[in-house]
């Protein structure tokens, strides 16, 4: 046998351990995602972490000191009338969530199951409001509920009352029934999604089974639409706690929430530290709202079933 040379041809270098490339589809979907996720960093992270920032240094005069302190923590915490203000906003907002999506579980279970083929139409009608400014909505309610107001003149044309009532305004129960209004269809829509996703033979399963109505509907159609309870309830508290406008117009200083002492600290006060610590505070002490509250109803589901 001879003995010929066997030449190999070149191996390929081994890429470097730790290291993945990124090829065809994967590179398109990073390359896609990226500027999104950039956009999204620029404009909701890095304003977070400014306000962190900035809560961690003191005030001086005009001038900011930036030593590292938690002065404005002890001072948020600590202040009477902030934690006073911390916890209407708290009661309010939850106030508003329940109330919110007590009134709206039942439009939205009418639309689902007895919408027929005008289901569009009567979502049309519920987004009608949204079409407005929200400042026209909450300037319409200051008119409904005023001394000389759309209710207080309905009531004393109807011989109900002899006085006008002087509590429809600027209080907090003024600032619940308008926040209520405003967000009614934030409610009712995630609600309606909810429910058009169960399964209807589910429930005729049930019936079949011997449950009525209120039964089948307490373990059936509530606990699977709770998804959509807890999202329509979340999103009605959330941004409620944070609410200006509607307190500043028809809450009174019976109605003050933190958010008009935020923007008091930032604005008038020019003490952009405390301020910070204010929006800080109040974002911690709303995610466990929002974590307590997702954990009440989730064990209030598991108990009803």
């Amino acid at each position: 046998m001879s003995t010929a040379a066997i030449v190999s041809a070149p191996e390929k270098p081994a890429p470097a351990k730790g290291i993945r490339w990124l090829h065809g589809e994967e590179a398109r979907g990073l390359a896609m995602i990226s500027p999104t996720l950039l956009y999204a960093l620029a404009l909701l992270l890095l304003p977070v972490l400014l306000v962190i920032a900035y809560s961690f240094w003191t005030q001086n005069y005009l001038d900011i000191d930036r030593t590292f302190t938690f002065e404005n923590y002890r001072l948020a915490l600590t202040e009477p009338i902030y934690r006073d203000l911390f916890v209407r906003s708290l009661w309010i907002s939850l106030l508003t969530a329940a109330i919110t999506v007590g009134f709206s579980y039942p439009i939205a279970w009418y639309i689902s199951f007895h919408g027929g083929p005008h289901k569009n139409l009567w979502l049309f009608l519920v987004t009608i409001p949204c079409w407005t400014s929200y400042l026209l909505r909450v300037m319409s309610w200051k008119v409904i509920l005023g001394y000389g107001g759309v209710l207080n003149t309905g009531l004393m044309a109807t011989g109900i009352i002899e006085q006008p009532i002087t509590s429809l305004l600027y209080n907090a129960n003024a600032v619940v029934i308008t926040l209520v209004h405003s967000w009614a269809a934030f409610a009712i829509l995630p609600i309606y999604v909810s429910l058009q996703k169960i399964d209807r033979s589910l429930i005729e399963a049930a019936r079949d089974l011997g449950d009525g109505a209120v039964r089948s509907f307490l373990r059936v159609t509530l606990p699977l639409s709770m998804p959509g309870v807890i999202s329509a309830f979340l999103i009605v508290m959330i941004p409620t706690v944070g609410d200006y406008v509607t307190p500043k117009l028809v809450g009174g200083k019976d109605g003050v929430m933190i958010a008009t002492a935020i923007q008091a600290q930032f604005g008038k006060s020019a003490n952009w530290p405390l301020g910070a610590a204010l929006s800080v505070t109040t974002m911690v002490l709303v995610s466990l709202a929002a974590a307590a509250v997702v954990l009440a109803l989730r064990f209030a589901v598991r108990r009803i079933r």
